[in-house]
């Protein structure tokens, strides 16, 4: 049994803990409601300009002229993950549930005989080093960034593009945690080059003369709307990062008073049992006497 004196250590040393995951719990909260509200206003743009790179993509005959992000390079053999996490711990299961979605796709397209690389987006991503060593393609630092904007995400971007232009990869895969509540962030992995073609979407759109013509358009078109996927991956994955990390904290605050109320019980219980000792102690001297 421990000694009283023990266990008013470890009393103490668990209250100073609660005390630091309340106030994470409440950093957190304040953080959340200012992410939440950005990453949910990014979404109609992202919604938008993908569907209206679908409509042109499902418009145009692939030919020489056709830009690549959109055309691919002809092969299938090498496949990018950009796999974006945060730079700190303490989120619950965040960052390993992204982890887990790039995993799964890392190994399936192995056991298909496709040639993986990933470039990891945040501290946390370079995990995937102990499992693919060989397969790292490098690492965007975002230590640095407080408040996600887009220029940050043009920047990931064109690293990207810079890339595929060079012939690293043929098929690129972005994975993110979609910020759905406080309680639920659901990873999400989206294929961004090339671009899918929906063959549907040329048949529900309308009839639409462009001005240039739509490879113009798209040449121009879809670099930004690679930007603006990872800027909407980064926005979700910072209002993801507030919800997991409050709702973790709180746990674990809750866990702290479970585990000092259970201290104190057996604190009182050594107090009484050595106070009870004490007592007989000086009763049997006395009979003694």
């Amino acid at each position: 049994m421990a000694s009283l004196k023990a266990l008013k250590i470890r009393i103490g040393s668990v209250k100073s803990t609660q005390k630091i995951t309340k106030a994470m719990q409440m950093v957190a909260a304040a953080k959340l409601r200012r992410a939440q509200m950005a990453a949910e206003a990014g979404r109609p743009y992202a919604e938008r300009i993908e569907q209206v790179v679908a409509s042109l993509a499902a418009r145009v005959t692939i030919s020489d002229q056709t830009p690549k992000l959109l055309a691919g390079n002809g092969h299938d053999s090498v496949h990018l993950l950009i796999v974006t996490t945060s730079e700190r711990g303490l989120a619950g299961a965040f960052n390993s549930n992204i982890i887990r979605a790039a995993r799964r796709k890392a190994d399936e397209l192995i056991a298909a005989g496709k040639t993986v690389k990933i470039l990891t987006v945040g501290k946390k991503g370079r995990v995937l080093k102990r499992f693919y060593p060989k397969h790292i393609a490098g690492d965007i630092d975002m230590s640095a960034i407080k408040n996600v904007a887009f220029s940050d995400a043009q920047k990931v971007a064109d690293e990207v593009i810079q890339r595929f232009d060079n012939g690293e990869f043929d098929v690129a895969h972005l994975f993110y945690a979609k910020f759905q509540s406080a309680l639920v962030q659901e990873p999400v992995g989206q294929q961004v080059i090339p671009v899918p073609v929906d063959p549907d979407a040329a048949k529900t759109a309308g009839a639409v003369e462009y001005e240039p013509d739509e490879e113009t358009i798209l040449a121009d078109l879809l670099p930004r709307n690679l930007a603006v996927q990872i800027y909407r991956a980064l926005l979700e994955n910072a209002a993801s990062e507030q919800g997991s990390r409050m709702t973790a904290m709180d746990n674990a605050t809750r866990n702290a008073g479970d585990m000092i109320n259970r201290l104190t019980i057996e604190y009182n219980r050594t107090r009484q049992a050595a106070i009870t000792t004490e007592l007989v102690e000086i009763i049997s001297g006395a009979e003694a006497l």
